[in-house]
């Protein structure tokens, strides 16, 4: 017996359990608003990848090395093009100056949203490649055209983003109005207590809008800038893991189990950020591999040609390229790094 998607209910009943059970984990421990230490990050990471592997695991077991190869493929390429993601949120986070202790309460519910915005993509891009395999060209465009302009955007790093511009932040000033302090961990807080806040010395010469009983603070602000940045990096990413299978639960359930880990990932990134100087340029040539990946799948139905690239070439590419990026990171460190010293 087997479901609709072509797993049978175990493997449903695994895939389930393991994604509730590691999500209610994670709410249960990390729980305050104190930072997260790059040790921490680091353990917490190493568990996260050896839950999906544990799940990689069961899949060589009941279906087979290539299932799990696909599998496995597909967690380590949403994992390394996440990386440009988290790239982004330390940039949103630096400009809304969120303190290091209230990050992963933002992150908490932003993987939240990308774990349903996920599985809502998913099911539309999967359904959408019954249409033929001119859909298969239209996702190697698409992600093709990130990797040119991720290249393009090569080296304005220095340029820092105004992010009162962005379309998430505008949508949400019309949607509530807006204290513009930080109010502890909260995302909203009532007018009856702001009414206390302006007695405070520090508030003086503050007034609140003229309507409204709920007042988003600018941790909200950030949270929605978060999160449709996020849905924006699922335009490519979910066209990128559906060029590894087209299997709706293989797609879905390696996109979910690299963002669980996505949350401790990016403290020990952010700690790390400045000595992989050349990983976002991983990040690029898989870009570029996968289009060519597409391509090729979609010639490949149209005019039989016969050239393909197999699951188990796909992991290993992905995986020689993310170590390439992470060599050339030590050996060649960006010059950026040392010349701040020497100011």
């Amino acid at each position: 017996m087997e479901t609709s998607i072509g797993f049978p209910p175990l493997t449903m009943a695994v895939f389930v359990g393991l994604a509730v059970g590691a999500l209610l984990l994670d709410m249960v421990t990390h729980r305050g608003d104190k930072p997260v230490s790059l040790v921490k990050a680091s353990i917490w990471s190493i568990f996260w990848i050896a839950i999906s592997l544990a799940f990689a695991g069961f899949l060589y077991v009941q279906h087979g090395p290539d299932v799990a190869s696909l599998f496995v493929t597909g967690y380590a390429l949403e994992k390394v093009l996440s990386v440009d993601n988290l790239f982004v949120f330390m940039a949103i986070f630096a400009w809304f100056k969120v303190p290091d202790g209230l990050r992963h309460r933002v992150l908490y519910w932003g993987i939240i949203g990308a774990i349903v915005f996920r599985g809502v993509f998913v099911a539309i891009g999967t359904g959408l490649l019954a249409f033929g395999p001119w859909v298969e060209v239209v996702f190697a465009v698409i992600v093709a055209w990130t990797a040119v302009m991720m290249l393009r955007a090569g080296g304005n790093d220095e340029e820092e983003e105004d992010y009162s511009k962005h379309m998430a932040y505008r949508f949400a000033q019309k949607l509530f109005p807006v204290w513009p302090k930080l109010h502890g961990n909260r995302f909203f807080v009532t007018r009856k207590e702001l009414q206390v806040e302006l007695q405070k010395p520090e508030n003086k010469g503050m007034t609140l809008a003229a309507k409204g009983t709920l007042f988003a603070t600018p941790l909200f602000l950030c949270l929605v800038v978060a999160e449709v940045s996020d849905i924006l990096f699922a335009f490519d990413s979910v066209p990128a893991v559906i060029a590894v299978s087209r299997e709706p639960l293989i797609v879905y359930s390696a996109m979910l189990f690299a963002i669980l880990g996505l949350r401790t990932m990016y403290f020990v990134l952010e700690a790390l950020k400045r000595y992989l100087v050349h990983l976002e340029k991983s990040v690029i040539a898989l870009l570029f591999f996968i289009a060519i990946k597409l391509g090729l799948n979609a010639t490949d139905h149209m005019f039989n040609h016969g050239y393909t690239i197999d699951a188990n070439t796909s992991l290993m590419i992905v995986l020689v390229v993310l170590v390439i990026g992470v060599i050339a990171s030590l050996i060649f460190p960006g010059k950026e790094e040392v010349q701040p010293e020497n100011n």
